[in-house]
């Protein structure tokens, strides 16, 4: 009777552990993470992936939830600090007790969230807005990145794209201006590779420090070489001062920039002095609702006239996330979402694929390019 009380207690303690290990997954509900800029030069962007995910998680709800359970968001605000998104996710997975993660932002405060934290603690975080390659490195490589899942295309691929136009066009005086940590570096990176395929290099490069407009040197440093173009690996606040700062100094080379500028809040800053900036995106055109995605983009909106690049990238992240958990089935553990996502090798979106396996996690290598016409439009 003893022994058959013992193995009685071993087997509910067991079956406890398996219960607890459902972190953020009860009966009626299922809690999800984001840390992102809130606040800041760069709190526009995470406010309006907010905005998106959880109109999107209020859609899921009113229509049953996922096997009846509702998606709850805890956002936190990390004002694109790595050391602020590291502490942010850990305070996610270990006090808040969150099921997975999504839509991170930036390439140098997720990369040190994954090997620091989320890739440790085995969470899953679906969607960064990052091209970087440390991100996308096979889970071979780095254990961490089994789960780190991307939604967009890398910098490189986006490089890629500029500078063949570039090149097509007959530049071959083509500056770089980047952003001092690891986003601007990955950018840069990639920009050096595709220019060697041309047997080119870049004819200067310079750079400006996370979170500032101090461009003044690096004007100073790319207008020595008079360039035919350059490219700007920054986000909306220090490309508005540089272009400013080189038209001052009468330079007019063809400016082009990466998809995490934000073309509407690069607008916004630069008004008319934004027409003619080229921009690599990650995503479909979001007016274009003869796509699916985008239409149902713009249903979530209420509003068309408010769909942006980021919002629509944020939709895209939501909609892999819950498709994989719908997928997982009743009985979710993540592990069965990290399987789930590696069984969506070529996953519809509606217009827009992304597709994971054991060893892959790039997600899509979808790139368009776009420039700023007359009036802030965005233009194909």
């Amino acid at each position: 009777m003893g022994l058959a009380k013992a193995l009685l207690f071993a087997l509910l303690s067991w079956v406890g552990c398996v219960v607890a290990g459902e972190v953020g997954v009860t009966d009626n509900s299922i809690l999800i993470g984001m840390t992102a800029p809130f606040s800041g030069p760069s709190g526009p962007y995470g406010l309006d992936m907010k905005m998106v995910i959880n109109a999107y998680f209020r859609q899921v709800n009113e229509s049953g939830g996922i096997h009846g359970r509702k998606l709850e968001l805890r956002a936190l605000d990390d004002g694109y600090e790595s050391d602020r998104a590291v502490a942010n996710t850990r305070a996610l997975i270990n006090q808040e007790k969150v099921f997975a993660l999504l839509a991170s932002y930036g390439s140098s405060p997720t990369t040190a969230a994954m090997n620091e934290v989320f890739g440790i603690a085995k969470v899953p975080l679906v969607g960064a807005i990052s091209g970087a390659d440390s991100l996308r490195q096979s889970p071979r490589d780095n254990r961490n990145n089994r789960y780190m899942f991307n939604v967009r295309a890398s910098y490189a691929n986006e490089t890629e794209a500029i500078v063949n136009q570039l090149v097509s066009l007959g530049f071959k005086n083509i500056a770089v201006f980047y952003q001092n940590d690891g986003f601007g570096n990955s950018g840069l990176d990639g920009v050096v590779a595709e220019l060697k395929k041309h047997n080119q290099t870049p004819s200067a490069v310079a750079t400006v420090q996370r979170n500032t407009v101090e461009v003044g040197q690096a004007v100073q440093d790319i207008a020595k070489v008079n360039p035919q173009a350059v490219i700007m690996v920054t986000l909306h606040k220090a490309s508005a001062a540089f272009v400013r700062e080189m038209r001052k100094a009468r330079q007019t080379p063809q400016f082009m920039t990466l998809s995490p500028v934000g073309a509407d809040l690069l607008v916004q800053e630069l008004g008319d002095e934004a027409r003619g900036i080229g921009i690599s995106q990650v995503m479909p055109y979001p007016w274009n609702d003869t796509l699916p995605m985008v239409r149902d983009y713009h249903k979530l909106l209420g509003q068309p006239g408010q769909a942006s690049y980021l919002g629509l990238e944020a939709y895209a992240m939501a909609k892999v996330l819950v498709d994989a958990i719908r997928k997982s089935g009743k009985d979710l553990t993540r592990e069965k979402l990290v399987a789930s996502l590696e069984s969506m090798q070529n996953h519809d979106l509606g217009g827009y694929r992304v597709g994971y396996s054991a060893n892959d996690r790039r997600g899509s290598r979808f790139v368009d390019l776009t420039v700023i016409g007359s009036g802030g439009r965005i233009l194909r």
